[in-house]
Formats: C-alpha cells, structure tokens, sequence
C-alpha cells in the first residue's frame, strides 16, 4: 500500500480497513486471462467481501457475482452486476427468497438438496416461471484444508452426492417448471494443493458426460472457490495451472466454465488498521492492548487463522508479544506470540491479509461500532463505508422502549 499509513488512520481514524482496489484489478485480470480462449466466467463470491464498491469495481471488469443469501443478491444488482452473470447458492432458502431470485430473473439458482428442489419447482410453478438450476453435487474429495472450510466430503453439510445429482437431474429435466441448465461443485476454501481440484473437476465431468448422454443438456459447469491465497508461507496454486486443469478435466465438453473466487480476489488486497492502547505485563507475558478487537476481525478468533501483524513506523528490538482487543473473551485476540517492538499509544499496527472474511463476519458484540473502509485507486484514497455509530446500532431498538 503506497498511500502514508500512519496519514490513513489520522484521516479516518482506527479501527480501519483499506483495500488496494489496483490489487483486485490485478488479479481479477490474471484469472481472466488465464481462461482466455475459453467460454467462461469469473463470479465473484460475494460473501468474501460484500461492500458495494469492490463489488462494484469487479463488475465494471465484467465479473458476475455468486450469493449465497438474497441480500448479496440484491447488494450484487446495486452494485451493477448484470443479472444473467449472477447465482444464488446457499443450503437454506426460504420460499420468498426463491421467489425473488425468480422474479430477478437471475443466471440460475443452484440447488442443494432434493427437497430444495421441490421447493424450488413449487415457487417457479406459483409464478408460472421456468426456474434455470444447477445443481450442486459433491465428489467426496478431501481438499487438505482447515476442517471448518472444507466443504465437499459425503460428512459436510453441502451438495449430494453423485447418484442422488443423478436422481435430481431426471427429475428436472421432465419438470414443466425446472431447467437444469448447470452442474456445481465447491469443495472448500483456502486450497494450495492442486490434485484435489483435478480429481473434482475429472468426477464432475463424468457426470456430466453421462447426463449428456441421456439428452440432459449442461451448460454451465461450476468449479466453485476456492484458490489459497499466502497468509504467512503457503505455496500457492498458479491461475493458469488451475485453469489448465479445468481445461483438461472438461476436454470435449462445450460447457461454459464458471469459478467463483472470493478470497483469492480480495484477502490480500486489504489490511486492517488498529491503534495501540498500551502495553501490559502479567507475570512476565507481555500484551499489546489495540482498539480493534474480534467484533471486527473474526478468523484469528474463529480459526485461529495466522495474519502478519507489523507496527508502522517503529523501530527497537522485537519481544514476544499477544496482540489483543478490548472484547470480554479470552478468545479476543489477532495474533500470540507476535514478534514487536517497544510500542506507546497510539502506535499503529497492520494486519495483513484481511480483505477476505474481515469486515463481512464483524458484529456489534459489547455494542462496539463496525469500523470504516477505504479504498485506495491509482494513488487516491476515498470512504467507501462511513464509520457505523451507537445510533446506528440502536435505530431499531428505540422505537420499543417502555
């Protein structure tokens, strides 16, 4: 980040996130290119970062969006994101969310169980609509990652399995109401190793091969998320080595490819911003006391993600330190064992890595205010999301008082 850090949070004041909008171009156009030559579409997975204005610049690149609530689908049409490059996932949709998605008129919505298809089949023939799907089917591939993350074994919560999809298919294809227009797999997040994706996409487009052979005819075929990025020393996938393996996976099928990057687009694109308090020392453990706290960065908390923490500007020796915030959990901390030097007040810390799943998952816990964002452009630097006050919090709760 070239723009003055410490002049960032003078101007907007801390906590703070900023994200490098020329990052996100950057490797938004590396994706792309390395898809190049091939029908495809790049759907940004809103759920990583869903402020309107990082929508809004991927989808004046002509990225589509993948939502996995109804709201990111409407935050996904207020940002510009044309209708037909958007998907509605998710394992619960209520029937007016259904509904809505319908009356969007939206690429397709993608199913997750046989019982949602019926509830799907149920709204489209209400509102006399044909309901494009995909369906999302899970191979049953161990990804190698975080367990919380990991989303395409037969124990996770997501897809069906290959001979249910099977089932589901015929199904669609004879309903008046359905049209199964996509296949769909997504088997986690953070992904660094490229084999599991390789045996995914080989299984998938089996399946498709043999839908197709039973006149099903698939159009879209969705290999989900979920490319590593580098917190700390992860050896991670190349864009063209993933694309080539999607190539491979689905060589003579005419399917127009879709991947649905989120982390990969924006983690590295953004840092979040905290001054010190102080310092403390219990019975020789040294704390750093920051005004961020885990309402507003969850994963090192919820994960016990790892992210660079660095103080700007301040120079001595480093000692072990526990960056914490002011939440009442033991768990409210950003990193142990954090390597810093003598800091005062004021002093500002970065934390890296944390414009993927930073602000999305921040809450009001303790009644603490969701920081502001900042987006840096071509040397400039503007207020994408104003800093949220008490009276923000509470607008919904006073009217109720006795």
């Amino acid at each position: 980040m070239n723009n003055d850090m410490n002049a960032l949070a003078v101007k907007y004041g801390t906590p703070l996130y900023v994200y490098d909008f020329d990052y996100i171009e950057n490797r938004y156009t590396t994706l792309k290119d390395a898809f190049a030559g091939k029908k495809s579409m790049i759907n940004y997975a809103v759920k990583a970062n869903s402020n309107l204005s990082v929508i809004q610049h991927l989808a004046n690149m002509g990225a589509g969006a993948d939502c996995v609530s109804i709201g990111e689908v409407r935050r996904a049409m207020d940002a510009g994101v044309d209708k037909y490059k958007i998907i509605f996932s998710g394992v619960g949709k209520r029937d007016d969310e259904i509904r809505e998605a319908l009356e969007k008129d939206i690429l397709l919505i993608n199913l997750e169980s046989e019982a949602e298809m019926k509830r799907v089949e149920m709204v489209a023939k209400e509102l006399n609509k044909e309901a494009r799907i995909s369906i999302r089917v899970n191979p049953n591939i161990d990804p190698q990652t975080h367990p919380y993350i990991s989303t395409g074994l037969n124990e996770n919560k997501f897809g069906v399995e290959i001979a249910m999809a099977k089932r589901m298919y015929i199904y669609a294809n004879k309903s008046e109401f359905l049209n199964p227009v996509g296949i769909h797999f997504h088997i986690g997040s953070q992904l660094t190793k490229l084999d599991p994706i390789k045996e995914a996409c080989v299984i998938v487009a089996d399946l498709v091969r043999s839908l197709r052979a039973i006149k099903i005819d698939i159009k879209f075929f969705d290999v989900g998320g979920g490319i590593g990025v580098v917190y700390s020393d992860e050896v991670t996938i190349s864009a063209t080595d993933y694309a080539q393996a999607i190539f491979e996976a689905t060589k003579g099928l005419d399917v127009t490819l879709l991947c649905e990057p989120g982390r990969y687009m924006v983690a590295n694109a953004g840092a979040f911003f905290t001054s010190v308090l102080y310092e403390k020392v219990n019975d020789g453990k040294r704390f750093v006391i920051v005004d961020g706290a885990m309402n507003d960065l969850l994963r090192p908390s919820l994960y016990n993600a790892y992210h660079k923490i660095e103080a700007v500007n301040v120079e001595g020796e480093k000692t072990s330190a526990d960056v914490v915030g002011p939440v009442c959990e033991s768990g409210d901390f950003f990193g142990k064992g954090v390597q810093l030097p003598s800091l005062k007040h004021n002093d500002l810390l970065i934390i890296h890595s944390a414009g993927a799943y930073g602000f999305t998952m921040a809450s009001n816990y303790n009644t603490r205010a969701k920081a502001a964002e900042v987006a840096l452009e071509a040397g400039e630097d503007r207020l994408i999301r104003a800093r949220e006050t008490y009276e923000d919090q509470v607008r919904l709760e006073l009217a109720y008082l006795k």
